[in-house]
């Protein structure tokens, strides 16, 4: 399997990841990873409606997700992996995924979150898993869309502390 790009985004699929990334990234599916989504249908049926014409969706649990991609149940694809939070990529990696670079992109704001740059919100935890994906040698960027340019996500984070 080729894992054309790996994103941190709250949103998971909207405007952005299905028109502007997939199309950039030339993918055939969209990976969306998360534990709680792929137990609910209606969400589910949601990201289906969302996905666009002619890229397939794979929306699973962390393990399935883990299993499928160590045992090479989509060598023939372009993937293109969204999550929500960046302990879903940790906990990945610690299952033996092997990732190269993060995308952060969007991560909503809620009453627990710090707010790092203007679509980025973060609480420690996030703060944790990103030291440690980072101290793992995977590179991490931020940039919203392809048209921007790809910035040092750790360079931003190394600005804020989160532990107030």
């Amino acid at each position: 399997m080729t894992i054309s790009a790996v994103r941190i985004d709250g949103r998971l699929i909207h405007g952005q990841v299905a028109n502007l990334w997939t199309t950039k990234l030339g993918v055939t599916r969209i990976m969306v990873i998360d534990d709680k989504v792929a137990a609910s249908d209606i969400e589910k049926s949601g990201l289906k409606l969302a996905r666009p014409a002619g890229i397939d969706l794979s929306v699973l649990s962390e393990k399935v997700a883990a299993d499928h991609i160590k045992r090479g149940g989509y060598d023939s694809q372009k993937v293109f992996i969204v999550v929500k939070r960046p302990q879903v990529l940790l906990d990945l990696v610690n299952d033996g995924v092997k990732l190269e670079t993060i995308n952060v992109g969007n991560m909503s704001q809620t009453d627990e979150t710090t707010q790092i740059t203007n679509s980025i919100n973060v609480v420690q935890d996030d703060v944790d898993a990103f030291k440690a994906l980072h101290e793992k040698g995977i590179k991490i960027t931020q940039q919203m869309v392809p048209g921007d340019q790809a910035n040092d996500f750790m360079a931003i984070l190394k600005k804020f502390d989160t532990k107030k």
